[in-house]
Protein backbone atom coordinates (compact mmCIF):
# COMPACT_ATOMS: atom_id res chain seq x y z
CA UNK A 1 0.00 0.00 0.00
CA UNK A 2 1.07 3.54 -0.60
CA UNK A 3 1.98 5.77 2.11
CA UNK A 4 0.25 8.61 0.15
CA UNK A 5 -3.15 9.24 0.97
CA UNK A 6 -4.71 12.51 -1.91
CA UNK A 7 -7.01 14.24 0.46
CA UNK A 8 -7.93 16.98 -2.68
CA UNK A 9 -9.04 13.98 -4.55
CA UNK A 10 -11.08 12.02 -1.66
CA UNK A 11 -12.49 15.70 -1.63
CA UNK A 12 -13.63 16.20 -4.94
CA UNK A 13 -15.30 12.57 -5.19
CA UNK A 14 -17.13 14.02 -1.53
CA UNK A 15 -18.05 17.10 -3.17
CA UNK A 16 -16.54 19.14 -0.38
CA UNK A 17 -13.98 21.66 -0.08
CA UNK A 18 -11.77 21.43 2.24
CA UNK A 19 -9.38 24.39 3.56
CA UNK A 20 -5.41 23.60 3.82
CA UNK A 21 -6.02 22.74 8.08
CA UNK A 22 -8.77 20.92 7.38
CA UNK A 23 -7.34 18.66 4.80
CA UNK A 24 -3.51 18.32 7.44
CA UNK A 25 -5.87 17.08 10.14
CA UNK A 26 -8.13 14.59 7.63
CA UNK A 27 -5.66 13.44 6.13
CA UNK A 28 -3.84 12.40 10.34
CA UNK A 29 -7.51 11.03 10.89
CA UNK A 30 -7.46 8.94 7.78
CA UNK A 31 -4.02 7.44 8.74
CA UNK A 32 -4.63 6.54 12.86
CA UNK A 33 -7.93 4.81 10.89
CA UNK A 34 -5.93 2.64 8.91
CA UNK A 35 -3.12 2.25 11.14
CA UNK A 36 -5.93 0.74 13.48
CA UNK A 37 -7.38 -1.61 11.39
CA UNK A 38 -3.83 -2.82 10.41
CA UNK A 39 -3.37 -3.97 13.84
CA UNK A 40 -7.24 -5.54 14.05
CA UNK A 41 -5.93 -7.44 10.89
CA UNK A 42 -2.98 -8.65 12.72
CA UNK A 43 -5.36 -10.10 15.82
CA UNK A 44 -5.59 -13.93 15.39
CA UNK A 45 -8.74 -14.77 15.14
CA UNK A 46 -8.56 -18.97 14.53
CA UNK A 47 -11.05 -20.74 16.32
CA UNK A 48 -13.16 -18.06 17.44
CA UNK A 49 -17.04 -18.72 16.18
CA UNK A 50 -18.65 -15.89 13.79
CA UNK A 51 -21.68 -14.30 16.00
CA UNK A 52 -24.50 -12.32 14.37
CA UNK A 53 -24.65 -10.54 17.57
CA UNK A 54 -22.71 -9.86 20.18
CA UNK A 55 -24.72 -10.00 22.70
CA UNK A 56 -26.65 -13.34 23.72
CA UNK A 57 -29.92 -12.17 24.39
CA UNK A 58 -32.91 -12.51 22.47
CA UNK A 59 -34.95 -9.57 21.63
CA UNK A 60 -38.52 -9.60 22.99
CA UNK A 61 -41.23 -9.76 20.13
CA UNK A 62 -44.91 -8.47 20.89
CA UNK A 63 -47.54 -11.05 20.05
CA UNK A 64 -48.78 -11.14 16.71
CA UNK A 65 -51.48 -10.69 17.35
CA UNK A 66 -54.52 -8.66 15.51
CA UNK A 67 -55.31 -5.58 17.27
CA UNK A 68 -57.83 -3.58 14.67
CA UNK A 69 -60.59 -4.67 11.88
CA UNK A 70 -59.99 -3.16 8.66
CA UNK A 71 -62.56 -1.56 6.83
CA UNK A 72 -62.39 -1.08 3.60
CA UNK A 73 -65.80 1.06 2.95
CA UNK A 74 -64.53 3.66 5.57
CA UNK A 75 -60.79 3.90 3.95
CA UNK A 76 -62.08 4.04 0.44
CA UNK A 77 -64.46 6.87 1.77
CA UNK A 78 -62.20 9.44 0.66
CA UNK A 79 -60.65 8.33 -2.37
CA UNK A 80 -60.97 9.63 -5.52
CA UNK A 81 -62.30 6.44 -7.51
CA UNK A 82 -62.60 2.85 -6.37
CA UNK A 83 -64.45 -0.16 -7.91
CA UNK A 84 -64.86 -3.83 -6.11
CA UNK A 85 -62.82 -2.94 -3.09
CA UNK A 86 -60.27 -1.24 -5.40
CA UNK A 87 -58.21 2.25 -5.93
CA UNK A 88 -58.34 3.32 -9.24
CA UNK A 89 -55.61 5.21 -10.46
CA UNK A 90 -55.16 7.07 -13.93
CA UNK A 91 -52.85 5.25 -16.56
CA UNK A 92 -49.32 6.59 -16.69
CA UNK A 93 -47.60 3.77 -19.34
CA UNK A 94 -48.91 2.94 -22.49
Amino acid sequence: MSDSINIAHLAALARISLDAQTAVNAEQDLRNIIAMIDEMQAISTDGIEPMTHPHDGTQRLRADMVTEDVDPERFQANAPETAQGYYLVPRVVN
